[in-house]
């Protein structure tokens, strides 16, 4: 059976009354519209419209279960706990594991769906688990495989935009919703189509260098390598600068070893070039 399992994970509980507004009202995803055993991709951002905090959100019960990193879950129960004011809103978190399973066998296994695979194509299965040991590879090739990005593997929270990180094609952001913290920002990117960062899928002959490392064309940086497992990754780069590069033949580069890059399929999106009237 395709799994894996994630040991560093935390779960943020939220409940009473005024969740569902509280939580729609703060952070990108329609929770409104959000259906029972789905997770979907989800960010609390900066005013200034970057990403302060990604995480996974669902359904449990009357409330809603935000799924996240460990190392940031402290802090974000604290900023979530700062907006409450007098909300009818509890909060709590715990740590855990989360098992996940796709192929065949997810046809028939119980689970949350996550809906970021879906959206590329693919059944996984979240199960919430107390404890396991962590084997993550897999998940990371599925990840390369579907061209889903996640923090801190690909980039850094506060240095990146939601539609830097395919949100506005995942279901983690919404257009239709009112506002919520960093909106006016991403709206306006994505109504003047100024999103020039964009998640790529990264290949090579020969394997690949560490985490981190710079993409270069022609000499000059378009982005740096985020997860890599061999000679396949991902990475978050200039989209209008790669494609000027590969109209032009000019290598493309991770340190020393020449790559090819290809935009997710089920995304739509294509690299632009100057000619298409990119901001170079």
């Amino acid at each position: 059976m395709p799994s894996a399992s994630l040991s560093d994970r935390s779960f943020i509980h939220i409940g009473g009354a005024d969740a569902q507004s509280f939580l729609h009202n703060l952070i990108t995803t329609d929770v409104n519209g959000l259906p029972a055993g789905e997770a979907r991709p989800g960010a609390l951002l900066t005013p200034q419209g970057k990403i302060l905090f990604d995480f996974l959100i669902w359904r449990t019960g009357e409330g809603f279960t935000l799924e996240c990193q460990s190392g940031i879950a402290d802090v974000l129960l604290k900023r979530l706990t700062m907006y409450k004011l007098r909300a009818a809103v509890s909060l709590s978190a715990t740590t855990g594991s989360v098992r996940l399973i796709w192929g065949e066998e997810a046809d028939s296994a119980q689970g949350i769906l996550d809906a970021a695979f879906a959206k590329a194509g693919l059944r996984v299965l979240r199960q919430p688990e107390p404890e396991a040991p962590d084997s993550r590879e897999a998940y990371d090739r599925l990840r390369i495989q579907a061209g889903l990005a996640t923090a801190p593997q690909d980039y850094a929270l506060q240095d990146a935009f939601p539609h830097d990180v395919l949100m506005d094609l995942n279901g983690g952001l919404s257009f239709r919703k009112g506002c919520y913290v960093g909106q006016e920002v991403v709206s306006r990117m994505q109504h003047r189509g100024t999103a020039r960062r964009r998640v790529v899928q990264i290949k090579s002959d020969h394997p690949l260098p560490e985490t981190g490392t710079e993409l270069t064309a022609g000499g000059k940086p378009i982005g740096h390598l985020g997860t890599v497992v061999g000679n396949r990754a991902l990475a978050i780069v200039r989209i209008d600068r790669a494609g000027d590069a590969m109209a032009n033949a000019v290598p493309i580069l991770a340190g020393e070893v020449v790559v090819s890059l290809t935009l997710p399929g089920w995304t739509g999106l294509s690299f632009p070039t100057n000619a298409d009237g990119a901001d170079a």
